[in-house]
């Protein structure tokens, strides 16, 4: 059987779109990401992101420079995160080391929470304890370790296409709370700035403002309970829910070389990763930037708003 490949013809790149599975992930060659994109390849290029959800491209050598002009091919970008800090002469970008991911996990399980949470495996959509979480993230492997480290990427549309009619006409009009955890709380950390507490209301399924197609917006990270249900109801459906984003046969798993560079639809997708940083100590390096985002709009029509702390910002 031979791949699956998609020609789109851009002037003057031919772009070859290789999907990776049915539903999710596309890798996307034939176009050098360090010269600036013209319209059309741009076009193309975001296309196949919505179409896809998360596209992958390898072998490229960018700078900080040249990725942040690679952002801003899709839109401004965004601060690096509302509470963590950007490297310092690029306030735009957001460096993160494995060992991170393993000093977050023991501070987590240090804090008494009046019930811990539940364990997706890290599985989260960037930002939603703001009202307008972003609309892009763009990830770029810098130092790379030669097995382990992996992302999973999941589809919230199929999530939502995959419940009953019953459960998705009870989800259309449900709300639900996105807040940050409790130690992000405006304590000063090293590398974080004493923002916060974050907190919106977000709609719980989501309506893509391009496409009009309906997606889970549930967050197993960040939302704390859904609106005007009692606690045990909430609690049962976030987990039934949280079960659905995260069937296999929804996601993607992408293997990191370096150089490579994952862009994924925040406005349609969950994701997790480094999924094993636990069980390895090999150095692994990202930098992410983020496409500044609008207000998620539910099927009632309801737009998502803050309920403390500010909206997240532009960067030029």
């Amino acid at each position: 059987m031979t791949d699956l490949i998609i020609e789109r013809q851009t002037s003057p790149v031919r772009l070859e779109i290789r999907p990776l599975t049915p539903v999710i992930g596309a890798e996307l060659r034939g176009v050098d990401l360090r010269k600036p994109l013209d319209a059309a390849t741009a076009q193309a290029i975001e296309q196949a992101l919505v179409q896809w959800k998360v596209i992958f491209f390898r072998d490229q050598d960018l700078s900080n420079e040249q990725l942040l002009a690679f952002g801003r091919s899709f839109g401004p970008l965004t601060p690096a995160h509302p509470i963590a800090l950007g490297l310092p002469e690029h306030p735009e970008i957001w460096e993160r080391e494995a060992g991170e991911y393993r000093q977050s996990h023991r501070q987590d399980l240090s804090i008494p929470t009046a019930k811990p949470p539940r364990d997706y495996k890290g599985w989260h959509i960037d930002i939603t304890f703001v009202a307008n979480p972003n609309k892009y993230s763009i990830l770029r492997g810098v130092r790379i370790p030669p097995y382990g480290g992996d992302t999973l990427w999941s589809n919230l549309e199929c999530a939502y296409d995959g419940l009953s009619p019953t459960i998705k006409a009870l989800c259309d009009g449900l709300r639900a709370v996105h807040r940050t955890s409790s130690y992000d709380s405006g304590e000063p950390r090293p590398g974080r700035r004493a923002a916060g507490p974050f907190a919106a209301l977000h709609p719980l399924v989501r309506v893509h403002p391009r496409t009009g197609r309906k997606s889970l917006f549930v967050n197993p990270g960040t939302t704390s309970h859904i609106v005007g249900l009692r606690e045990r109801e909430s609690q049962a459906l976030l987990d039934l829910l949280a079960d659905e984003v995260t069937r296999p046969e929804y996601t993607v798993r992408f293997h990191w070389t370096a150089d490579a560079i994952a862009v994924w639809d925040n406005q349609a997708t969950a994701h997790a990763g480094p999924i094993d940083y636990a069980h390895f100590d090999l150095p692994r390096v990202v930098r992410r930037i983020t496409v500044a985002g609008e207000l998620p709009e539910g099927p009632d029509g309801f737009r998502s708003r803050p309920l403390e702390g500010e909206l997240f910002g532009v960067i030029g």
